[in-house]
């Protein structure tokens, strides 16, 4: 596990860059990971992502995958792939705080 400071907050994140401690993502957060990530900046679309995955895994227990936030968020996985490129389930579970999904390689 490593911490890097983004913003003025220090980020606990594991091997793989996801965040250890959802709570202490906020907006500030998403957009320095999304901007790590090489997505940004961030648009509404990426936003309405973003807030469907962190409420989802706070209904679910788990960060949702691809297929389920394609089907509930009100973004089509076309849309997905071009706002997270190359993994959007995985970026936008980075990017949302929450832990890789169990779906995502």
């Amino acid at each position: 596990m490593s911490a890097i400071a983004m913003t003025e907050h220090n980020v606990d994140l594991n091997e793989e860059g996801f965040m250890t401690d959802a709570l202490q993502w906020t907006r500030e957060i998403a957009e320095a990971l999304a901007a790590e990530a090489g997505i940004g900046p961030l648009t509404e679309k990426h936003w309405q992502v973003i807030h469907f995955c962190r409420d989802d895994a706070v209904e679910q227990g788990t960060p949702p995958g691809l297929r389920r936030i394609s089907k509930l968020s009100g973004v089509s996985m076309k849309e997905l792939y071009q706002l997270f490129p190359k993994g959007p389930g995985k970026l936008a579970a980075k990017v949302s705080g929450l832990p890789k999904p169990k779906g995502c390689i």
